[in-house]
């Protein structure tokens, strides 16, 4: 074997050597016990509060009572309020239309003046039984006499005193008598019958008087309540028929909107429903009357009106899964002042905002705080936890935790990233 000499070897070989020599003779890293410093983290310490739930729909306003005027009498036209105009307000009470009412007072004078005629018919009847009660009685008397007579010229006859033309003029006496009073008595059964018969004349005058005079009424239109006109279908020298839609309007009074609201937003809003409990029952019951609601037109938002809940309308929507909630508010027009004051008119459309009866011992966190059913917690040693929660609702950019949480936790509200359950951390008090 060939040696080759030290100092024959290449430059760059003995570097790589001198440097496999200090590697493998220098000592191995010192170990130490710090640990890594604490991560600063904003938190926030939860408590129990009272808090109500909210809920926002919206709907087209209509009015919560109409008049439909229909006319019930047919005629001519004849009077027609200045102020009948679509758009213009009307006090209640107001005379707005008349038709022509000629004929139905001819019609009332007519049945007015047969019932008299029946009145004076009655009264004849009456004074015509009296007569013939009267004439009856001495009838009878001159029958009574006849058949006296007639009995003692029998007896003579018999005697042989008196001829037999005597007793058979006797007779026929007795018999003309007892005839008068068979015609009377007959014509005194008659009466009743004349008087039943008078009587139903006069019921059915009394009738045609009555509907008369509903017809006379009918020719005139009042508006029920105040009210502003939305249509007017008749004009003066129109003839209009019966069931003829005349004029439209809509109470001022009181107007309504129907805001579909989810089942579970109208769940919260009315708090803790008893087992059974219908819909109809809950809007009778104290917690359904602590929902406020406050209504807004979508045109200016900066209107407030106060409204509250009446009733639910119909059935609920299975498909939809909502409750249609009718929301009322009084007085729609008071204080209007187009522009700067819009009053709230029919279909218009609006918000509703509605604050429901509130909840007791609520825990509500940030919604950025929650993690997929997670919470980040700062635990007693300033240690991160990753804490299990179960979330109601969210509302307002909140939360509000059903179950995981209780006062005095303090959640991590900062992204942590990576978020390591053990972590050391400095939890510094969130400003509210």
């Amino acid at each position: 074997m060939r040696f080759t000499p030290l100092f024959a070897l290449p430059p760059i070989g003995l570097g790589v050597a001198a440097a496999a020599w200090m590697i493998a003779s220098a000592p191995g890293p010192a170990r130490t016990d710090a640990q890594a410093p604490a991560l600063p983290v904003h938190v926030m310490t939860v408590a129990e509060d009272e808090l109500r739930p909210t809920a926002i729909a919206w709907g087209n306003l209509r009015a919560a009572q109409s008049w439909v005027a229909v006319a019930e009498v047919q005629g001519e036209v004849v009077w027609r309020h200045p102020d009948l105009d679509a758009g213009r307000m009307i006090p209640a009470g107001t005379e707005v239309l008349r038709i022509d009412p000629a004929d139905y007072e001819l019609a009332l004078a007519q049945s007015q003046a047969d019932l008299a005629v029946l009145a004076a018919e009655r009264a004849q009847l009456t004074a015509e039984a009296a007569n013939t009660a009267r004439i009856l009685d001495l009838e009878r008397t001159r029958l009574t006499l006849a058949q006296a007579e007639l009995t003692r010229t029998r007896t003579l006859f018999d005697q042989g005193t008196v001829p037999q033309s005597r007793a058979d003029e006797a007779e026929r006496a007795t018999l003309l008598a007892r005839r008068t009073v068979t015609e009377l008595e007959n014509s005194l059964s008659l009466i009743p019958p004349r008087e039943a018969r008078i009587a139903a004349q006069v019921e059915r005058s009394a009738a045609a008087i009555d509907r008369a005079e509903r017809a006379l009424e009918r020719t005139t239109l009042s508006t029920p309540f105040n009210l502003r006109i939305t249509d007017v279908a008749a004009e003066r020298f129109q003839t209009v028929a019966p069931g003829q839609i005349l004029i439209r309007g809509d109470s001022i009074a009181v107007a309504e909107v129907v805001a579909h609201l989810p089942i579970e937003s109208f769940r919260r809003l009315i708090g803790a429903i008893p087992q059974g409990t219908t819909v109809a029952t809950l809007m009778r019951d104290t917690p359904a009357k602590q929902i406020d609601v406050t209504l807004s037109p979508l045109s200016d938002p900066a209107q407030i009106w106060a409204a509250r809940v009446v009733r639910i309308e119909g059935a609920l929507d299975a498909r939809a899964r909502t409750v249609p909630v009718v929301v009322a508010v009084d007085a729609p027009y008071e204080g209007a002042d187009p522009p700067r004051r819009l009053p709230l008119v029919p279909n218009m459309q609006v918000q509703l905002s509605f604050a429901g009866a509130p909840l007791a011992g609520a825990i509500a966190i940030p919604e950025a705080a929650l993690h997929g059913g997670f919470v980040r917690v700062a635990d007693a040693d300033d240690l991160l936890a990753l804490r299990p929660v179960t979330a109601a609702f969210s509302q307002d950019s909140r939360v509000i935790i059903a179950d995981g949480l209780a006062a005095g936790d303090r959640v991590v509200i900062d992204d942590i990233a990576p978020a390591i359950p053990g972590m050391a951390l400095t939890p510094v008090e969130a400003l509210k």
